[in-house]
């Protein structure tokens, strides 16, 4: 049988499952090794691709609008905000 030694465990993580094993009646070893069975026999969800879910967004959003007029929207209300007019905010 394979022996498998674990260094630089957290205190934390060590009490917990000495709480954990002695909760159970088991010896620590006996306690890490049934989580990871537990855990490796679990049924496992599926993971999203991030950039297949990305991807799958392309056109999700339509603008009549091009490029060009949406920049100058934006920096048309930017130049009319008054969000940074007042004299007495945080950015005088």
């Amino acid at each position: 049988m394979a022996t498998l030694q674990v260094r630089d465990i957290d205190d934390r993580l060590y009490n917990f499952l000495k709480t954990s094993a002695k909760l159970q009646n088991r010896s620590i070893s006996q306690e890490v090794i049934t989580i990871i069975q537990n855990y490796l026999n679990s049924p496992k969800t599926a993971s999203t691709n991030a950039t297949l879910e990305f991807l799958s967004l392309t056109g999700a959003w339509k603008e009549e609008k091009t490029a060009e007029e949406i920049v100058k929207n934006i920096r048309k209300g930017r130049r009319q905000s008054k969000r940074f007019g007042r004299k007495d905010g945080l950015f005088d």
